[in-house]
């Protein structure tokens, strides 16, 4: 018989520089290098406990930005579901990290999916991380639209003033 499903929640953690980097974090018990997250509390709102967990994991405050996806998995033989959200980390960390997490590497993207541990977390990464890190660098401000001119169009019928010789003519 299966046990009741644990819910779990993180972030694809993003924090931009000269070249936009993934946070990955190494666990204390294992040594093993995952994304960011963790078991939500009895009442939590997965987004709130996806929050709580990413700051207390890599010590930085984030904004949450939106639903990435899912990853389901079986855990200690019961169903285990984890909610991912992508999130834009500040510049410094905050917070100590907490006594589970052993370090905290900022990556690319690719090298954020070589490190990774497990293969799904390494499948799912691959697959929404374009998604999570923005592809233009820099861009301060949008460029200014220029108005169009707008450009008469030539009626096919003929039309029924004299043409600009004749005009003058009659006009003296």
């Amino acid at each position: 018989m299966a046990g009741k499903t644990i819910h779990a929640a993180g972030g694809i953690v993003v924090r931009n520089g000269a070249r936009p980097l993934v946070a990955v974090v190494q666990r204390s018990k294992d040594d093993r290098w995952v994304l960011p997250r963790g078991k939500l509390k009895s009442t939590e709102r997965p987004v709130i406990g996806a929050r709580r967990e990413v700051v207390e994991e890599t010590g930085h405050r984030v904004k949450v930005r939106e639903f990435l996806g899912a990853i389901t998995y079986r855990a200690s033989g019961r169903p285990k579901v984890v909610r991912f959200w992508r999130m834009q980390a500040a510049a410094r960390p905050s917070y100590d990290l907490m006594k589970d997490i052993a370090a905290v590497e900022w990556l690319t993207l690719a090298a954020a999916v070589r490190r990774l541990s497990y293969p799904l977390e390494k499948l799912f990464l691959r697959s929404v991380g374009r998604l999570a890190i923005p592809r233009h660098k820099h861009r301060l401000r949008p460029k200014p639209r220029t108005a169009k001119k707008k450009t008469k169009k030539k009626s096919k019928t003929k039309s029924k003033t004299k043409p600009r010789a004749a005009r003058k003519k009659t006009a003296r």
